[in-house]
């Protein structure tokens, strides 16, 4: 099995850590070859009666409807974000299944800052873990 090492991070790159019920999001305040995250804000879902999913969703429980309407509201967040110019590069950190939920909402601004995205669940690990598995090649 080949690993593929973590491209570096730049200095002042967002950093969101997501799962489906949650994120926390850091900017490195570090440089480009020393990762120092510092957070940044906290994300939790808002509304998702009123919002709901996107697309087609299979019948499911109402906790994977909640958690694949709050993955749309993280994607939409990042794409404003991204036509705004609030940020130059991004790192995704999600759970498989929210980085599949967001992934196709991305819009293509999101994809061209896009530095990484890291199929983890971190969201409520300590922030040495965070930047471990971020640093990690």
């Amino acid at each position: 099995m080949s690993t593929t090492p973590m491209p570096r991070i730049p200095a002042n790159a967002l950093v969101m850590v997501a799962d489906g019920n949650g994120a926390r999001l850091f900017r490195n305040a570090g440089t480009d070859f020393r990762l120092s995250l510092h957070q940044d804000g906290v994300l939790e879902p808002t509304d998702i009666n009123d919002d709901g999913p996107s697309g087609v969703m299979p019948p499911e429980s109402g906790m994977r409807i909640d958690e694949a309407t709050f993955a749309k509201q993280l994607a939409h967040r990042l794409n404003e974000g991204a036509l705004r110019q609030e940020y130059d590069h991004v790192v995704l950190v999600a759970d498989p299944r929210t980085l599949g939920q967001m992934r196709p909402l991305l819009h293509k601004e999101v994809g061209q800052r896009m530095v990484a995205e890291v199929s983890k669940t971190l969201t409520r690990s300590p922030l040495p873990d965070i930047e471990r598995a971020l640093s990690a090649s």
